[in-house]
């Protein structure tokens, strides 16, 4: 385990994926599931390994659990996307809701509670994957600026600005907004954006969603988020009722 971390060996062309898990068990385990899965992996067992790996190897992606000697997850994370924006699935033994969104403010993309099935897992590194690969494809698509208001995205730069000051967003926070920046004030459906922004194919069963909602709203500001219960959510370029800020959709 030199520098605290260890990598595999895998085809060039092959996702590189950084697993960072203090318990060799569970790392060596999901490490042979991705590279049974044909992906190249690099091993960390602790925070300091965790960032030396990201800054050596330049990962695809990170699965990081929250519990780690040296410095813990959400450091890790902190530290990771300061460098260069990766997508994170996180694993986490605590499904309290605030340490979520926690975990979510600081760059995580998804969550996972132990214990996991590593079929669960291998499912949703892909659909992290297949969203990185969609938002390059729609910026080369759509116009370079939407401006929602006085709300101002630029999928170029990947910044964001309200009122004229830059909002810093997670990776997935951006794309979140901009699957609701490119149509204002139209409602989309739940599912839809778990397709569009996550890939998966069924929305059920997860507060990922929500939790992002939640995130986005507290950097954009609340009132332009809007609920609609039972269907999603909408950008709106004006306030909305204070009723309608809080509390997921309910299904």
């Amino acid at each position: 385990m030199n520098q605290g971390y260890a990598a595999s060996s895998a085809s060039a062309a092959a996702p590189t994926l950084l697993v960072v898990e203090d318990d060799p068990t569970i790392n060596q385990a999901v490490t042979d599931r991705l590279v049974a899965e044909g992906f190249r992996v690099v091993q960390a067992f602790d925070g300091p390994g965790a960032v030396a790996a990201h800054g050596e190897h330049a990962p695809d992606l990170v699965v990081l659990d929250l519990m780690l000697p040296g410095f813990d997850g959400l450091e890790v994370c902190r530290r990771i996307q300061g460098e260069r924006p990766v997508p994170v699935l996180m694993l986490t033994a605590r499904a309290d809701e605030t340490d979520l969104l926690v975990g979510l403010g600081v760059g995580a993309d998804d969550y996972v509670t132990k214990p996991f099935r590593m079929r669960e897992v291998v499912a949703r590194i892909r659909a992290l994957l297949r969203r990185v690969d969609r938002a390059r494809e729609l910026a080369l698509e759509q116009p370079p600026v939407l401006a929602v208001g006085d709300l101002f995205v630029d999928r170029g730069s990947r910044r964001v600005t309200v009122r004229g000051s830059e909002v810093h967003l997670t990776p997935l926070e951006f794309d979140l907004l901009l699957a609701l920046a490119s149509d204002p004030g139209a409602v989309r459906g739940r599912d839809e954006l778990m397709r569009e922004v996550w890939g998966w194919a069924d929305a059920g069963g997860t507060r990922t969603l929500d939790s992002h909602v939640k995130s986005l709203r507290a950097k954009v500001g609340g009132e332009r988020v809007r609920t609609v219960h039972g269907v999603g959510y909408a950008l709106e370029t004006g306030p909305v009722a204070t009723d309608e800020l809080d509390g997921p959709v309910q299904p």
